[in-house]
């Protein structure tokens, strides 16, 4: 895969070099680059932003630059059959999930345009849809500085995908979100630490067990911290017991969804009053 990350501050993507995605750039297994806007601006001042139309606060990325830079990226590998993607950082844009990580790791080429201040000109937008598969994304519902943080992790959560990034792949598929649940919680030695066990199922070298518990965990963390995930887990061809520890944690299995009972804790599986404080 190639990735091309434009920024004013290309300084701020040197994390790209370091752990498991600067070995995957090393090992020849992800071929990225990084761009500095302002190498495309022709003005002696080399600026990138002017005042909005319209009035207000801020400033605005001009399209001119960014039209250049884009072009150029878009172009540099001429032997790809599809449009590269261009995936604009954005609080405006689609939730970036696991499964959007999956679907990007299967892309020849991916473009990221880190914006600042109030943004880039609608109109570049307008125009790399002409070139790009454009995709505005957001990490989450708040506002940062600019793209690069959000790029750092996108390309992270991506680049870590590929085939052979990653040492162990079995190590892919028992995280978070990967099934649409939260990951149980992991233990190591030694068994007793500061008077804390280690559950006594992860001792009893019975595998089976083991399974079991880790999922009925996910339920458990998954009910007590994100119950939203649960909305539209699929729940159809659950194990008895998988139904039953869900059951204990108030959710019903109903048309292969689950559905919290009124009034039951999801934390502890009690019954609550109507009104009681959460």
């Amino acid at each position: 895969m190639r990735i091309d990350v434009v920024s004013i501050f290309p300084e701020y993507l040197a994390p790209l070099e370091l752990s498991l995605i600067g070995k995957a750039r090393q090992d020849g297994l992800l071929d990225l680059h990084v761009h500095d806007l302002r190498g495309f601006t022709t003005d002696k001042h080399r600026s990138v932003d002017d005042t909005p139309y319209g009035g207000g606060a801020g400033m605005v990325m001009k399209a001119e630059p960014w039209a250049q830079a884009l072009a150029s990226v878009a172009g540099a590998d001429e032997a790809k059959a599809t449009k590269p993607v261009l995936i604009v950082p954005s609080p405006a844009g689609e939730r970036f999930t696991q499964a959007l990580a999956h679907e990007l790791a299967e892309e020849e080429q991916l473009v990221f345009a880190c914006g600042r201040y109030e943004g880039i000109d609608e109109r570049v937008i307008e125009w790399a849809a002409e070139h790009f598969t454009v995709r505005p994304m957001s990490l989450g519902d708040y506002v940062l500085n600019g793209g690069e943080v959000a790029v750092l992790a996108m390309v992270e959560a991506i680049g870590r995908l590929l085939p052979g990034v990653v040492g162990n792949p079995e190590s892919l598929v028992e995280e978070s979100h990967s099934d649409g649940l939260l990951e149980y919680p992991v233990y190591t030695k030694p068994s007793s630490w500061r008077d804390r066990e280690v559950p006594a199922v992860l001792l009893s070298g019975n595998h089976g067990k083991i399974a079991q518990w880790r999922r009925h965990q996910q339920y458990q963390r998954t009910a007590e911290r994100r119950p939203d995930l649960l909305e539209t887990f699929d729940a159809g061809k659950l194990p008895r017991a998988d139904r039953t520890a869900l059951y204990d944690l108030g959710y019903d299995v109903v048309d292969g969804r689950l559905r919290a009972r009124r009034g039951v804790d999801s934390q502890t599986g009690a019954g609550t009053s109507e009104g009681a404080s959460t």
